[in-house]
């Protein structure tokens, strides 16, 4: 029988019983363990293998393990040697066997039997987790890889044990327990299968900061370092929003924090000099940390080293620092590179946007004298760089010229960090690409000759949307059917090849749609070019609408297609993106007309039930729209338009009495007030009807619109967006009166579904459709809202965020009633859905503190979808 010994003899045994000795031996020796036997191994003999077996191996075959060892009959060896080392290390990098060892069985001159055994690492078989909820087992074992026929290792067991108590210790259970067994399987034989794991988990109870207090600090005092801890704090039953934890990697992001708040305050040399954490029981802790602040100190003298482009004057204007300052190393960091924002006013930024991408500007400090620090701002400004290449990948729709168009670098311009972010933005702001994945690729950099090549990568999203919805409202069936190309192509609408399925790529807008219910039709159509020629970004737009009303007597459900109303309109416009006061300006103006035709249509709505109306307006406009690239969910920027509609004032040129004709409807309405006969009654209607159709035959306005809305991140993509809105609807003659067209309507969803009278609907979330407003509609109108938003997905399929609000509006009949701050008040929460395939859908739940028009208790929750609004 085989025995391990520490002398060389005949029968001679090779074993490595630890991998700590590998680590250490493998390299100048093997470790001989051997038997005593009649002959001894000799070191400087080349052995020949005469034969090798396996032992000890359960699942492995004998053939496998030699063809991986690489290890066969004939080989020559030295023993102990290098040979045997290198095998042996190479098993045990497996992560397979818990034991190796290298035996020799028998010696005939320079032939040697050799016999390799192994001893496999068990495998799990099945898993056994208590003490948490189902939903948390399967998030342990995915995360520790915890599947059936995985090998056993004390490893494994360490790492999972470790995973287990930090997972909970950052959920706020600073005394979690585990403990992880394992239990061997074995066969009908008794030969040891595979292990079951068992990990028994006591959480214990949530602890929380009790109290947290700082010894040494005088210049900064505990509220405020408390303040400065962002994640670690104390309990406090009013500070609902964040609950008191306490975890190690939470704790030590707050120290940090802590520094560089006393940093930036100027105590540059201050640090935590321990900290103490008591348990006070199983619920409660107490942080206590000791501070050395050190001195304050001041910025001393600024030097700039090695610049030629910018002098020392404008180069210190623009660093914003001055001597004697408070010493502040973040702000210092942030003022030469500020990585948390590309598009900061920061001296790296200014050298990029003048081309020089490889400049380097580092601060360095020079002399600290007392409390006096200077520094010198080294400057390599190295060579002006320029484009070389610059490509786009991934559009395979849309045609490369609607791409290029938009680019704001081109081959041989000098570089610029500013144009290749306005260039992303531009990109997804066309709404054909997935904004969050448009990157830009730095290639082929090359300081020396001062040039690279610049890549745009795209990823196309589905640029149509369809409408297509039924109900039952306004006392029938509605139906509607819309279709939305927006990157259509109008070029290629007769190309039998270009349908696949639609004429595509040339980043037109056409709109298509369709409603229709028991007793009214609505057909509309729109065309956008953005590129008017192709060559500037001018954008044409035209539409053109009709829609046919029948009277409908709501109680019968009868309608009357001998009596209707007609309008058909259109309106073509023209938009220019100004160079001044920057390119983020852009001019529109637009003639539109609808004529209004009524044919023995005789409602409360318009006293003339045969005649008609035309509205003949020139609209211009100038908005600003800065918003970050992704349409859908901005996370910086603004966006601010002023509008004014306009028609011809008429009555200045047309030589109509309107003073007379006011005066006398004025007497008429007396005369139906005093109890008239019947015929004085329907001689006063007919005469009324007569001067309203003179007054309106050509509707005579002006309205003013202004709407300024602002995004701004939070923490990370948690955005704040404020909004303001105001709008004005003024006559030009006051006897000729305000049209009764044209209105604001507030309160409700903000869909108009159809109208009539050209009447704006203005969302306020929180009460009914247009409950906020009188029967004929309001002149003037504000707004005020607050959204805070917070994206659940941004991807390409679907883009998901979920939002919370607080909002008031009101709106008034003229300047004499008007008062900004009377406001209608609600607050909500909501969530958006937009798919390229439907656009934008949502729900709002909103509660109306006020009541609406005519009520006296406040309105409470309503319930609102939206469909295809502005996001």
């Amino acid at each position: 029988m085989e025995r391990r010994a520490n002398n060389l003899t005949l029968r001679t045994s090779l074993s490595i019983y630890r991998k700590l000795l590998i680590l250490f031996g493998f390299a100048i020796f093997s470790v001989l363990k051997v038997s005593a036997q009649k002959k001894e191994l000799d070191a400087g003999i080349k052995y020949t293998i005469n034969s090798i077996t396996v032992t000890g191996a359960q699942t492995f075959n004998e053939n496998t393990v030699l063809a991986f060892a690489g290890l066969k009959k004939g080989d020559e060896i030295y023993i102990p040697g290098e040979k045997l080392s290198s095998v042996t290390k190479k098993l045990w990098e497996q992560s397979l066997f818990s034991d190796i060892a290298f035996y020799v069985t028998n010696i005939e001159g320079n032939l040697v039997d050799l016999e390799l055994y192994i001893v496999e690492l068990p495998k799990l078989n099945e898993i056994t987790i208590d003490g948490v909820r189902k939903g948390q087992v399967k998030e342990i074992i995915k995360d520790n890889n915890l599947k059936q026929g995985v090998k056993i290792t004390k490893n494994l067991i360490t790492t999972t044990k470790n995973h287990i108590i930090n997972k909970y210790r950052d959920r706020g259970f600073y005394n979690t327990k585990v403990i992880v067994t394992t239990i061997p399987t074995k066969d009908s034989a008794g030969v040891e299968m595979a292990q079951n794991m068992r990990i028994l988990i006591d959480k214990g109870k949530r602890v929380k900061v009790k109290s947290i207090t700082f010894d040494d600090n005088e210049q900064l005092k505990d509220k405020k370092l408390r303040g400065f801890m962002k994640n670690v704090k104390r309990k406090n039953p009013i500070r609902f929003w964040k609950k008191s934890k306490y975890s190690d990697a939470l704790f030590a992001e707050d120290k940090a924090s802590l520094i560089q708040k006393y940093q930036e305050n100027g105590y540059r040399d201050a640090r935590i000099v321990k900290d103490t954490l008591t348990v006070i029981n199983e619920k409660n802790i107490a942080l206590k940390l000791q501070i050395e602040e050190g001195k304050k100190y001041y910025f001393g003298d600024i030097r700039f080293i090695g610049n030629s482009i910018y002098t020392d004057a404008f180069l210190k204007q623009y660093l914003a620092i001055a001597k004697g300052d408070t010493y502040n190393g973040t702000l210092l960091q942030k003022r030469i590179a500020d990585n948390s924002d590309p598009d900061a006013a920061d001296l790296t930024n200014l050298y990029q946007n003048e081309g020089y991408l490889f400049s380097q500007i580092n601060p360095v400090e020079v002399a600290v004298r007392q409390d006096t620090i200077d520094f010198e701002i080294r400057i390599k400004e190295n060579k002006l760089t320029y484009f070389d290449h610059v490509t786009v990948v991934g559009n395979d729709k849309t045609n490369d010229r609607v791409i290029y168009r938009e680019l704001r670098t081109r081959p041989g311009q000098k570089y610029s960090k500013r144009n290749v972010i306005r260039t992303i933005r531009e990109l997804g702001q066309l709404g054909y690409f997935d904004a969050e994945q448009l990157s830009p690729n730095f290639k082929n950099l090359d300081p020396n000759n001062g040039t690279l090549d610049l890549e745009y990568s795209v990823v196309e999203k589905g640029a149509s949307q369809i409408e297509l919805q039924g109900g039952y409202g306004g006392g029938g069936f509605v139906g509607t059917l819309g279709l939305s190309f927006n990157n259509f192509s109008l070029q290629n609408i007769f190309n039998k090849e270009a349908w696949k399925p639609l004429p595509m790529g040339d980043g037109q807008k056409l709109s298509l749609r369709a409603q229709a219910s028991t007793f009214y039709q609505t057909y509309s159509i729109s065309i956008i070019e953005p590129w008017l020629g192709g060559r500037k970004p001018v954008q044409f737009s035209t539409s053109f609408s009709h829609t046919i009303q029948y009277l409908y007597n709501f109680q019968t459900r009868e309608r009357d297609k001998d009596r209707r109303f007609l309008i058909t309109g259109g309106s073509v416009g023209i938009a220019k993106r100004l160079k001044w006061p920057d390119d983020y300006f852009q001019l529109s103006q637009a003639i539109s007309f609808q004529h209004y035709n009524l044919e023995n249509y005789n409602t409360g709505l318009f006293t003339f039930g045969n005649g008609y109306s035309n509205n003949l307006a020139y609209t211009i406009g100038i908005g600003r729209n800065s918003t970050s690239a992704n349409p859908i969910y901005p996370r910086f920027g603004s966006d601010f338009s002023l509008s004014a509609k306009l028609t011809l004032p008429y009555s200045a040129f047309n030589g109509v009495d309107y003073k007379g004709l006011f005066n006398e409807r004025n007497d008429l309405e007396d005369i139906l007030q005093s109890n008239p006969s019947d015929g004085e009654r329907v001689d006063a209607q007919e005469r009324i009807s007569e001067i309203d159709q003179t007054r309106f035959n050509w509707l005579e306005y002006y309205k003013i619109k202004f709407q300024a809305t602002w995004y701004t991140p939070i923490v990370g993509d948690l955005i704040l967006r404020p909004k303001a809105e105001f709008g004005f609807l003024g006559a030009y003659n006051n006897y000729r009166g305000i049209p009764p067209f044209e209105r604001f309507f507030l309160g409700g969803d903000g869909l108009g579904s159809f109208s009539l009278d050209g009447r704006e609907v203005i969302q306020l979330r929180g009460y009914p459709n247009q409950s906020l407003s009188s029967q004929d509609g309001n002149t003037i109108y504000n707004k005020f809202s607050l959204e805070l938003r917070y994206p659940v997905t941004l991807k390409q399929l679907a883009s998901i965020y979920v939002l919370t609000f607080v909002e008031g509006g009101a709106a008034f009949d003229g300047f004499r009633n008007y008062n900004p701050f009377d406001l209608k008040r609600s607050a909500g929460a909501g969530i958006r859905i937009f798919m390229p395939a439907f656009g934008l859908l949502g729900i709002d739940f909103g509660y109306g503190f006020d009541p609406v028009i005519g009520g006296t208790t406040k309105n409470g929750w309503e319930t609102h979808f939206i469909i295809g609004q502005q996001f």
